[in-house]
């Protein structure tokens, strides 16, 4: 049962959630599943190559990132969706030792013309390393569920 909904999402509201620790068995498990280019496969291959050490997949970063997402609030949330992400951007590698934190931004919100009983929130995700610079951002937009669909929004 969700307990939160499209009105609890404030528009300038920032909030960090969870913590995932990168490790050398998991960059190159994903790599040879699902990106098996050799500077996510092999250290020297890593260190040879403009990343300067065996390195993520940005691909692993955006499923770290949506991990964080759903324990942090998703699955708590009356979520329906997503029409999509509107931005991603791979600002930094993450190397073996990162350990990962979600920034969540609230950039906008509006009722739906077409369904009252959902709204669309438009949040900015950003993984961050330890030192807070970000490895990654997204923006991404929601379809929240209403708490009151009749109510009136002002």
């Amino acid at each position: 049962m969700p307990d939160i909904f499209f009105e609890d999402f404030i528009i300038g509201e920032v909030k960090t959630f969870g913590s995932h620790e990168v490790t050398r068995d998991e960059i190159v498990t994903f790599a040879r599943e699902f990106d098996p280019q050799p500077m996510h496969l092999d250290e020297a291959a890593g260190k040879a190559s403009l990343l300067g050490a065996l390195a993520a997949s940005g691909w692993q970063t955006c499923a770290i990132m949506m991990r964080l997402i759903c324990d942090g609030f998703l699955v708590r949330t009356a979520g329906m969706g997503s029409p999509g992400v509107t931005e991603n951007k791979w600002l930094a590698p993450v190397f073996p030792g990162d350990v990962l934190t979600l920034r969540r931004t609230v950039l906008e919100s509006r009722t739906s013309r077409s369904k009252p009983d959902m709204g669309l929130v438009t949040f900015r995700f950003e993984l961050l390393k330890a030192n807070k610079s970000p490895a990654m951002e997204q923006v991404c937009v929601l379809m929240v569920g209403r708490r009151n669909p009749g109510a009136r929004l002002a």
